[in-house]
């Protein structure tokens, strides 16, 4: 119980930071008077991929980093011994820490709300919106992103499980340990470049949900409505998306 407490725990900071960086760098350009305002969508994709890196680095020895509930629900399809009673608590861990990060980019930006007259860009700092509102078109693309996301990271971690052991002080084995996060990170940048284009990428539930609710209860001058009926399509897309992922990388059987 205190080792799935200490995962738990886990995967609350690590989601936190993620979101803390990834929706800061969001605040930073779309809010008024911050000193990245404007920086466009390059800077934003870049910086969540760095996002997802620190975050994975940062609790990755002790949870395994999932921060995703579709990494999770893909872990759990595909490996047994991760055992199902652990999904949903680390989906609220997940969640939870969404929400935690998304009330740090909210103190940590807290005069510029004032100076921000779009509330559409205030909720695009917490939560991703579609640039055109096609629900099953944005169902799709979440899907699709989120299937490259899982499927990649399921073959990065594959990969580094095929690095040949020697014995004793392996190298080769804690360079391509060390590396994962890292290339984790690359591969996020890349959906946002690439198809990050039409729902703003939120392959993540946590990512999306929790920030969301924190939009939705935090005192935002000129905030409008969390845009509730927009906000299943990041919860069900990415764990579709992630399961299909995971039963083809299975299937596959590499």
């Amino acid at each position: 119980m205190q080792e799935l407490a200490a995962k738990l725990v886990a995967e609350l900071i690590g989601t936190a930071i993620l979101v803390t960086l990834g929706d800061g760098v969001v605040a930073n350009v779309l809010l008024g008077k911050t000193k990245g305002h404007g920086g466009g969508w390059i800077v934003i994709a870049t910086a969540w991929g760095l996002a997802v890196a620190v975050a994975v680095y940062s609790v990755g020895r002790v949870s395994g980093a999932h921060l995703n509930p579709a990494v999770t629900l893909a872990v759990a399809l595909g490996e047994p011994a991760f055992g199902w009673p652990k999904v949903l608590p680390y989906m609220a861990a997940q969640i939870a820490g969404g929400f935690v990060g998304g009330v740090i980019v909210w103190l940590h930006y807290l005069p510029h709300w004032r100076e921000t007259a779009d509330p559409d860009s205030k909720l695009a700092v917490f939560a991703t919106t579609p640039a055109v509102r096609h629900l099953p078109a944005n169902l799709l693309s979440e899907v699709i992103g989120t299937f490259v996301l899982v499927f990649g990271v399921l073959a990065i971690a594959a990969n580094a499980r095929e690095v040949p052991s020697s014995g004793g002080l392996d190298l080769a084995r804690a360079f391509s340990a060390w590396c994962n996060p890292f290339l984790v990170g690359v591969l996020v940048w890349v959906i946002g470049l690439s198809l990050g284009g039409t729902t703003g990428y939120a392959i993540n539930p946590a990512r999306d949900l929790g920030p969301r609710i924190a939009h939705g209860i935090l005192p935002i001058p000129g905030k409008r409505d969390p845009d509730w009926a927009y906000g299943w399509i990041p919860v069900v897309g990415p764990l579709a998306g992630g399961a299909a992922a995971a039963f083809l990388f299975r299937w596959l059987d590499w």
